[in-house]
């Protein structure tokens, strides 16, 4: 075993005896997960093939009549080796995990981008991150293939293990491996499934309790700090909704989407005579809801490709660790407050009346007041050691917040209201894919910490802790019905302090 959480299937495979010592009737395998003992297994059994010198690896639901539910492609044993399989076999097997999670996705344009992953042998030494894949793989298969006997269990020990911290520090060097499109096309894999499996429960008045994201990983180096996190919509918290309920055609299409988040910032050290300046500036932060089913199926099932929810508020901590180094906190200015234009609009008219009218002359007068609003509005604060940066959306025709607002009735009928056909207008506060991208030359000013010189010459820590919320106001389609869901994350980043 790997850790008390979940099977080492990596060191399983390379310590499978040669093939002349196989038990003919009962070949060898290993227990993924159990719904109890002496009830069904899922399990992984590996059969030599008759036909060539190859094995192929197999998930096998262990039923009183045992159901292959995956197999593996052949793989090509050495017989000049030691072990049954080398590390380019492993390798290829790898590969294989890696083809058949991106199958699940709706969007299958991977498959010439996992070439470059056939001469890469790094996976049978990163036994983490094979198991990783492996597991990965077997969740899937439980949520669309496993016989209801052993869906249940098996899927609840399969998110345990996943969810170990060993497992979730192994998920960084598998998206480094496979590179961020193929990472991308991993993550909507799995969500689809993780949304399909909610979805299920849901139906069954059953709940999930997900870790909140359901995956993310922080990333550091010198000069910069970048926090990866994805989350299906359904997996998040809903904060409020409106009655009456949405309409089912309406669930299916905020329901089957993605939060696709990316925080980078850019850090640089400075030693001055008394203390250490450490100056974080915002870089760049990238902020998507993705479809996880293609264009036709949300059309034909649920209210179409423009009814989703929107970022409406993004809520960023940083905090050091190790508080008793830090000296000062300051933070920039934030955005400015709305400009309120007065416009004073006279004019007179004048006409001839009829004869018999009192007054010839008509005048009249009028004025026109106009407010100028940002739709996004940019905040920093203090609090002890920690810097809060906020970005919050308003509403442009009463400037109320609009994650904790619901959209004015009146506004519902109106064609021109700022979020009817909020993906295609001009006026529109988000990208055209119904995103945010938040740089930092416009949205974001540093923040600058005094650290004790005490601290040269070794690795800080920061805490990077946030929330993002997702509102769903109507688009095109004709309903009153609205919500906000609100994600919460924690990171850990690494700064290293020079000892000149």
């Amino acid at each position: 075993m790997a850790s008390c959480c979940y099977p080492d299937v990596l060191a399983w495979i390379q310590n499978l005896p040669p093939i002349t010592r196989w038990n003919e009737k009962n070949p060898p395998s290993i227990c993924i997960c159990s719904s109890g003992s002496f009830q069904p297994s899922l399990n992984l059994s590996v059969a030599k093939n008759l036909q060539s010198p190859t094995i192929s690896f197999s998930i096998i639901a262990d039923l009183n009549l045992p159901i292959s539910l995956w197999s593996s492609k052949p793989i090509k044993t050495n017989p000049k080796s030691l072990k049954l399989l080398d590390d380019e076999a492993i390798s290829s097997l790898s590969i294989n995990l890696i083809e058949d999670v991106l199958g699940y996705a709706s969007n299958k344009s991977w498959s010439s981008s996992t070439k470059v992953l056939k001469t890469d042998s790094v996976f049978s030494h990163l036994k983490d991150t094979f198991n990783l894949a492996f597991l990965t793989l077997s969740l899937l298969i439980c949520i669309y293939e496993a016989p209801a006997d052993l869906r249940s269990e098996c899927l609840a020990s399969l998110k345990n293990q996943l969810t170990d911290s060993q497992l979730r520090g192994a998920s960084k060097s598998l998206m480094k491996i496979m590179g961020p499109n193929l990472e991308e096309q991993w993550m909507r894999s799995i969500n689809l499934a993780i949304t399909n499996w909610i979805a299920e429960l849901q139906a069954s008045h059953h709940t999930l309790k997900t870790p909140s994201p359901l995956f993310s990983y922080s990333f550091s180096t010198p000069g910069l700090w970048k926090v990866q996190l994805y989350c299906p919509v359904i997996a998040m918290d809903i904060e409020s909704s409106s009655n009456p309920p949405a309409h089912e055609r309406l669930l299916f299409s905020l329901k089957y989407h993605q939060l696709e988040c990316v925080i980078q910032f850019n850090y640089k050290v400075i030693v001055q005579e008394n203390w250490v300046n450490v100056i974080v500036n915002t870089d760049n932060i990238r902020c998507d809801v993705v479809r996880l089913v293609n264009e036709t199926l949300m059309t034909e099932q649920g209210a179409g490709t423009d009814e989703k929810h929107f970022p409406s508020r993004i809520s960023l901590h940083l905090t050091p660790i190790l508080q008793t180094n830090i000296i000062s906190v300051s933070v920039g200015k934030s955005s400015g407050n709305p400009t309120r234009e007065i416009e004073m609009e006279k004019g007179i008219e004048t006409s001839f009346d009829p004869p018999n009218s009192f007054l010839g002359l008509k005048v009249s007068a009028g004025e026109t007041v106009s407010m100028s609003l940002k739709p996004w509005k940019f905040e920093q604060s203090v609090y002890g050691s920690s810097a809060t940066m906020n970005w919050f959306l308003h509403d442009n025709m009463d400037g109320r917040e609009v994650f904790s607002n619901k959209p004015p009735r009146t506004a519902l009928i109106k064609p021109k209201a700022w979020f009817k056909n909020r993906y295609s207008s001009s006026y529109r506060p988000f990208t055209r894919q119904g995103g945010v991208i938040f740089a930092g030359d416009e949205y974001g000013k540093s923040v600058q910490w005094k650290v004790d010189k005490s601290t040269m010459g070794k690795t800080m820590e920061w805490e990077i802790k946030g929330w993002i919320w997702l509102t769903y106001w109507p688009n095109k389609y004709r309903t009153a019905y609205s919500e906000t869901r609100r994600l919460q994350f924690k990171e850990i980043l690494h700064l290293s302090i020079p000892r000149s």
